[in-house]
């Protein structure tokens, strides 16, 4: 007898089979056939694949730092102290496992994280913006994307008969649009201005809303500061923009955050701070806003650490939040060490802080290089177009592609940037995600590149984009 599968593709939750998430797609695994196959000695035009599909800078080759490693070796085995571990790592290992039950990492914390881990979050924001913070409003996760998701879980209802929609940003870090197809949510997308420097245009955002609203409830608002895959910060009156808007909309704001610590060039302005000192009635308003460990300085992207802080909810939705958390049981608490680092990073005149300091420093010189190695060298190639590079560690470029390509690529079924970045990879071995995965104004195309290799496989890149365009316009002109 012929068994039958049970969960089959007309039976699944047919939400699933909407999601699609480019970083890691039909690009990528064509990568790692192609890696197999180097392995196996297939002969190919060059000697490795080179993966710029994802900012994931230690496994590029960013080196983590010392003092949050050895908070987190200590933390998990505590019997390992001696004189050769610096004193403010052992105080800070004490004062964490002081906040664990039975002391040890291994054991449950709170649904929302360590209170102290809490507490330490709270201060960083309040030294941050100037404004008070209270570790209550602080809930921690298994990464910003974790707590993204729960927010947005928050929102799939309807709404007066109609499908609650949530506006993203487009071009838009596909977590969103993939998390929004997952949970049955309505996209309200709104383009970025790429021609000003990826602004965010009052109105668009009007028209955006008012297209959405014909057959849905708009409920939020997605703003991505610094801009994934972007790069751009947000000016603060284009903040104060977006709050006026959120606010006649009746809209919940969700600001996504975490490349803050990215910032090469312009002023960050958190939406919180900004909410504050415009007063009024915006103070008040409801906000979520993001951060993690998986980027900015630390980028410890595996151990799954993060935030949110949530603003002036309803006292029962925030009560219907915590119990959504707590069925979940709690974060990774050795990625909740990792955030405790990250918060309350070595002081002047600690132990550790000389060697932190000169990490943190060559970290930073890496990304302000490399941000503007990028931009410079994609302007510099004949049918690239790059805007500055604020933020972040991704580019963002612009490619023109001829028309015979474009033909080409309806012939294989694919689109336009899709067949660029599938030739890119079969003839330089660079892997990098077409621009239909983040999302782009129709006619346009895109690709985004990770920009934190190592100086020489950087330089090796940017050469390989360089002379594969101009082999593809010989091509296809």
């Amino acid at each position: 007898m012929k068994l039958e599968a049970s969960l089959t593709a007309d039976n699944i939750n047919q939400k699933l089979l909407s999601i699609e998430y480019a970083v890691r797609g039909p690009i990528l695994q064509r990568a790692q056939q192609i890696e197999r196959e180097l392995q196996k000695g297939v002969p190919k035009p060059f000697p490795r694949v080179v993966r710029a599909n994802i900012g994931d800078c230690h496994a590029l080759g960013q080196k983590p730092f010392t003092f949050i490693r050895q908070v987190l070796a200590l933390a998990a085995c505590p019997e390992m102290a001696s004189a050769a571990v610096p004193e403010d790592v052992q105080q800070r290992v004490r004062e964490i496992l002081e906040d664990c039950t039975q002391g040890s990492v291994g054991a449950y914390s709170p649904s929302g994280g360590l209170a102290l881990v809490r507490r330490r979050v709270a201060e960083f924001l309040a030294a941050r913006d100037g404004v008070p913070a209270s570790a209550d409003d602080i809930h921690l996760g298994s990464g910003a994307s974790d707590v993204i998701k729960a927010v947005l879980t928050m929102f799939a209802e309807q709404v007066d008969g109609k499908p609650s929609a949530v506006m993203i940003p487009v071009p838009q870090y596909p977590l969103f649009s993939g998390t929004l197809s997952e949970l049955g949510l309505v996209r309200a997308d709104y383009q970025l201005d790429e021609e000003r420097a990826w602004a965010l245009q009052p109105s668009e955002l009007e028209r955006a809303h008012a297209a959405a609203s014909q057959h849905a409830r708009v409920r939020a608002i997605v703003v991505i500061n610094p801009g994934n895959p972007t790069g751009q910060v947000l000016t603060r009156e284009n903040i104060e923009e977006v709050i006026k808007f959120a606010y006649q909309h009746d809209l919940f704001i969700m600001a996504d955050e975490v490349y803050q610590e990215n910032i090469v060039s312009k002023p960050f302005h958190s939406f919180k701070k900004v909410m504050h000192e415009m007063g009024g009635p915006y103070a008040g308003m409801e906000l979520a806003s993001f951060v993690t460990c998986s980027k900015g300085w630390a980028a410890e992207c595996g151990l799954r650490a993060g935030f949110v802080e949530l603003l002036r909810l309803a006292p029962r939705v925030l009560a219907a939040f915590r119990a959504a958390r707590a069925v979940m049981q709690c974060p990774s608490v050795l990625g909740q060490c990792v955030l405790d680092c990250v918060m309350k990073r070595p002081a002047p005149g600690e132990p550790s802080y000389a060697q932190f300091a000169a990490e943190l420093a060559a970290v930073r010189r890496v990304l302000a290089e490399r941000t503007a190695t990028a931009y410079h060298t994609f302007n510099s190639i004949p049918g690239y177009f790059c805007n500055p590079i604020d933020g972040s560690m991704f580019a963002y470029p612009r490619v023109d592609i001829p028309e015979r390509a474009q033909e080409a690529a309806r012939d294989l079924g694919l689109s336009p940037d899709e067949f660029y970045c599938l030739r890119l990879l079969e003839e330089t071995g660079v892997c990098v995600i077409p621009g239909t995965g983040f999302g782009q104004r129709a006619g346009t195309f895109h690709f985004r590149t990770t920009i934190l290799h190592p100086r020489d496989e950087f330089q090796h890149m940017m050469d390989c984009f360089r002379r594969f365009h101009l082999d593809f316009l010989e091509k296809y002109s």
